[in-house]
């Protein structure tokens, strides 16, 4: 079963057992993912799924850092309740010495030896740690490994 199918089941078993946030967000994730598709013009693949769940996630940390300046601790609990609920549906969060790793290999597939190669390093990255660590982790190991 693929990750929208897989939404779209969970959305109506929280329906059944009346899990307002749950409903919510997953209702939420399934009109981006809608979006996505429309914008896009055909279905989404499933890298291109996790990458919008992603999206959803950091959304929802921008809400929280927003909610703390405004101080505003029930939109915090909601949008880390809704932050929990979307990361049950991404894969395991790759190690940082598999994101080192991982990272190494593409240097070395890209021929990268500066920073000015970070681009191609990471166009060849990112395709393979989709939904298991964030583009700004792999900026990061990808600039310390090139300096």
């Amino acid at each position: 079963m693929d990750l929208k199918s897989t939404l779209q089941a969970d959305l109506q078993d929280a329906m059944r057992h009346g899990e307002q946030t749950r409903k919510s967000t997953l209702r939420m994730a399934l009109a981006a993912i809608k979006l996505a598709e429309i914008d896009k013009g055909t279905q989404l693949d499933e890298n291109s799924l996790l990458a919008v769940i992603q999206k959803e996630i950091k959304s929802r940390r921008e809400a929280i850092e927003d909610a703390r300046r405004a101080n505003r601790p029930e939109l915090i609990s909601q949008a880390e309740q809704e932050i929990s609920i979307l990361q049950g549906y991404l894969p395991a969060a790759l190690s940082p010495e598999e994101l080192e790793s991982l990272a190494k290999a593409a240097i070395t597939e890209a021929g990268a030896s500066t920073i000015r190669e970070m681009g191609q390093v990471m166009k060849i990255l990112m395709p393979k740690i989709q939904g298991r660590a964030t583009g700004d982790q792999a900026s990061q190991v990808v600039r310390k490994l090139l300096q």
